[in-house]
């Protein structure tokens, strides 16, 4: 359906002929011409025709331009069919630790050792493409905890958003596990529903922040906020010495007894993710959890047009132009120019 932003524009379409009505004529005063000779007269006849039949033919051009220039004025823009939103699925925030020890190269990702943020990155690439209808957020925490994307349907951002993510973004020193908790509690709280989720991914303990893990667990367990806590990093790893390589633990600073203790307050489960496999397993879970429902929402689709009449009243400009030029004087002195040179040779 063809619709219009300002389709009071179009008042203005007879303001040319009101001009041309209302504003008096400018009064001019030439010399008769005489023609002296009788047989003149008809090419001088057929020359005055010529010439008010242009002049017609440019005030005609003239008024398509204006028409042209109201049309692309008022907007017009192409409505498509009403489309509805999703009325329910999941308030669903993700939580991801960005401290300097996701950077350990604990993980193995397509058969090559990675980083622990990378492998987060990887298995997230899949898993949020596959949540259309779910409402998701992110949250990124490290020494301070804030909202890389708010609730919402568009996936496609919050994908670019999570790839786009490196270490260091919220500080690489500590690890704000609280106040990420509490951050989520006050984004979800304020959504309609009784029940939403929230997934925490970190590989370390709450060593900053002004929020205490616990806590701010009882709080989300208040608001009917599940929380699914999931510890990220390899229980052992080789590292080269000047003996040869040993075996250390990489997530040895892992706090499991908070993160066990944060999920059973709200209700959730705690993971173990030492590779990307067993970090798929924690999203097996969400297609159980019970959908948000809220109000439904449509919208329609539009596309500006405007360009297309404003494309139109440009090219009628550029040939009025062209029809205003002197051609004829051009070609006479050209063609007179070429007669003198050829008399020279």
């Amino acid at each position: 359906m063809l619709g219009f932003d300002s389709p009071w524009v179009f008042y203005l379409l007879p303001l040319p002929i009101l001009a041309y009505f209302l504003i008096p004529r400018a009064r001019q005063q030439q010399a008769a011409v005489r023609v002296p000779f009788y047989n003149e007269l008809s090419a001088l006849q057929q020359q005055t025709n010529n010439t008010l039949a242009r002049r017609k033919s440019r005030i005609a051009a003239v008024l398509l331009i204006w028409c042209c220039l109201i049309v692309a004025a008022s907007g017009p823009n192409w409505i498509g069919d009403p489309i509805s939103l999703p009325t329910s699925g999941r308030d669903l925030l993700l939580a991801v630790d960005l401290s300097g020890s996701m950077e350990i190269e604990d993980m193995q990702v397509g058969g090559e050792r990675a980083q622990r943020i990378i492998a987060v990155k990887a298995v997230l690439n899949q898993f949020i493409p596959q949540r259309k209808g779910d409402r998701l957020g992110l949250v990124l925490f490290g020494t301070q905890a804030y909202v890389q994307a708010p609730l919402t349907f568009d996936l496609a951002t919050v994908q670019r958003f999570m790839r786009e993510a490196q270490i260091g973004f919220a500080g690489e020193e500590r690890t704000a596990i609280g106040d990420a908790i509490g951050l989520s509690v006050k984004r979800l709280r304020e959504r309609p529903g009784n029940r939403h989720v929230m997934i925490l991914l970190t590989d370390g303990q709450n060593n900053g922040g002004e929020v205490k893990p616990i806590p701010a667990a009882k709080l989300a367990a208040d608001n009917n906020i599940i929380i699914y806590t999931v510890g990220v990093g390899a229980d052992e790893m080789a590292v080269p010495g000047l003996f040869g390589s040993r075996r250390v633990n990489p997530s040895a600073d892992l706090d499991e007894t908070t993160l066990k203790e944060i999920a059973n307050i709200t209700g959730g489960k705690y993971f173990r993710a030492r590779n990307p496999e067993e970090l798929m397993q924690i999203y097996q879970l969400l297609d159980q959890l019970e959908p948000v429902e809220d109000k439904q929402h449509t919208f329609r689709p539009q596309q500006a047009l405007f360009y297309w009449p404003l494309a139109a009243g440009f090219i009628a400009s550029v040939l009025l132009a062209l029809t205003l030029l002197p051609w004829s004087m051009w070609f006479h002195r050209f063609t007179n120019n070429a007669l003198v040179d050829e008399k020279q040779l």
